[in-house]
């Protein structure tokens, strides 16, 4: 007050920082999402490893038992 700076001065900052806070805070739940997104993408590209594992399993033991 003797400086002139008004009494809202500080809650204009902590305005400021409660966006910080949400913007953080959005931007940690577009990580979360983003992970849980790659997460069940591992998922998918596991099973259809595994699958094709299987198929190619099953083509070999196919040609050796007709194998002449």
């Amino acid at each position: 007050m003797p400086d002139g700076i008004p009494i809202e001065a500080p809650d204009e900052t902590s305005g400021e920082m409660s966006g910080e806070m949400s913007k953080a805070s959005s931007a940690e739940r577009r990580h979360l999402a983003a992970e849980k997104k790659n997460r069940r993408y591992v998922w998918w590209y596991l099973a259809y490893f595994l699958f094709g594992i299987h198929i190619v399993a099953f083509v070999m033991i196919y040609a050796i038992s007709h194998a002449k």
